[in-house]
């Protein structure tokens, strides 16, 4: 039978009364919302509710999906352990889901559980939809690191697994949205917050599910939003599907952004593909953008694919500019695909003979020997956004009123802990933040004194 319907909804612990007492009135247009949800899926009775939720198992480079016969859970740690649930697992569709998403090459399964119990993420949407039907079996899928593309692909493959045993599935998007409303709200404000709210309630109200990629990773965590890869994967369930969207409720009184949608399935619609439009869109730009790269970028891109596919560090090439095989300086070799950071390693000053030697060493160390990530594989390669920056010397400044962040990167120093951050970098918008990022890779504490000193890069792109 496939998916019957999908919901986008927040999971607020207060919208449950003995957890609210009281302040859950505030919300009342979100609960009425809720209620009409509830009772939809009651009418719907689905076998199966797939439930993704950013509170369960959440890994950076693996998706975690529910594992055994079932779980329970409560809502002691916000006071109210009476209210508790008992859920068992779909094991079939599980199954079938992980298989498909081997096949999409996605890492998936039900390895690394951490906390057996339910989430307050799982828990709030099922407090509502228990009260108008039990007869479903559970599927509860954490998110993860990997871009949006990713989690719009597993969501295909939820399509594809409720479609191949035939179960009447539903399945559920829980998250808030932004948490970045007020300033008297329990995460303060930012501009962002209310842009964010504003953005997604009509993407999401319109089932405009292609625009859900353009929401760049910077934008995103400075609204601090929640629910932004459940989404993503909500609307890969529904790829090549047309829908039926609707907006119940937003509302967000307590600096927290809370909106409710829902989505029917209206028959296959081959113009909805939206990822591979996205990525038909993205190779294009890559394509353009490879044809852009100056010589320094391009031999950090030659140095990685070759290291990536062979394990070894190629020769340096012929036909570099001449600098490269004269000069000496401290580089840095920067990579993001899909907007986000995927490496970046570097040298303060020159430990090889040239800089062309430089840039390359820096090039296979951001590529497999950044402590944050895992190492890039083939796949990957041409996804990858390179920059190369150029260090210039280094100069000791006495107050941190002599930095630029656009201009100037700095190093902050404390015996023998040194830390650096470069300039001009997405999400870093000023001296406080460049310094205070300096001092956490270099371990040393917000609160202690430290030398600075600054730099310019000439930035190669």
């Amino acid at each position: 039978m496939g998916i019957s319907a999908g919901f986008m909804v927040p999971h607020p612990p207060l919208i449950v009364p003995d957890v609210g007492g009281g302040m859950e009135n505030k919300i009342q247009k979100t609960i009425d919302a809720y209620y009409r949800v509830a009772e939809d899926i009651g009418r719907l009775q689905p076998e199966t509710i797939v439930l993704l939720s950013p509170h369960q198992t959440m890994y950076a480079d693996y998706f975690h999906i529910s594992p055994g016969q079932g779980a329970e859970g409560d809502f002691g740690q916000f006071g109210a352990g009476k209210i508790s649930m008992e859920v068992s697992y779909d094991t079939e569709f599980v199954r079938v889901l992980c298989e498909a998403a081997k096949e999409a090459g996605l890492q998936a399964g039900t390895l690394g559980e951490r906390e057996k119990k339910l989430d307050h993420g799982t828990m709030v949407p099922l407090y509502f939809v228990n009260q108008y039907w039990k007869g479903y079996r559970l599927v509860r899928i954490g998110l993860s690191g990997f871009p949006l593309t990713a989690h719009y692909r597993l969501g295909q493959c939820i399509r594809a697994a409720a479609q191949s045993p035939g179960r009447n599935t539903v399945v559920i998007a829980s998250g808030d949205l932004s948490h970045k409303l007020a300033e008297e709200g329990p995460y303060g404000y930012q501009q962002e917050g209310p842009a964010y709210d504003a953005r997604i309630m009509d993407v999401m109200s319109r089932g405009a599910f292609g625009e859900l990629f353009e929401f760049s990773e910077d934008f995103c965590e400075k609204a601090a939003e929640c629910g932004h890869r459940s989404f993503t994967i909500l609307a890969g369930a529904f790829d090549r599907t047309g829908v039926e969207a609707k907006q119940l409720s937003y509302e967000g009184p307590f600096g927290v952004g809370y909106g409710i949608c829902t989505y029917r399935p209206g028959g296959d619609d081959g113009t909805r593909n939206f990822l591979e439009q996205y990525e038909e869109k993205e190779q294009r730009e890559l394509t353009a953008r490879r044809e852009r790269e100056d010589p320094y970028v391009r031999l950090a891109r030659h140095t990685i694919e070759s290291f990536v596919s062979t394990g070894e560090l190629p020769e340096i090439p012929r036909g570099l500019p001449e600098e490269l095989y004269h000069d000496r300086a401290g580089a840095f070799v920067s990579l993001k695909e899909d907007g986000r950071l995927r490496g970046c390693i570097g040298t303060i000053q020159a430990v090889r003979e040239t800089l062309a030697e430089e840039i390359m060493y820096n090039a296979v160390s951001a590529c497999s020997e950044d402590p944050r990530f895992s190492p890039v594989e083939d796949w990957e390669v041409e996804r990858l956004t390179i920059s190369v920056d150029v260090l210039g010397e280094t100069e000791k400044i006495s107050s941190p009123e002599e930095l630029d962040v656009t201009r100037y990167g700095v190093i902050v120093t404390k015996g023998a802990r040194r830390g650096l951050l470069l300039p001009n970098l997405d999400g870093v918008d000023t001296i406080e933040q460049q310094i205070a990022i300096a001092k956490q890779k270099a371990g040393i504490k917000a609160h202690e004194s430290v030398e600075l000193e600054r730099f310019e890069v000439i930035r190669h792109y």
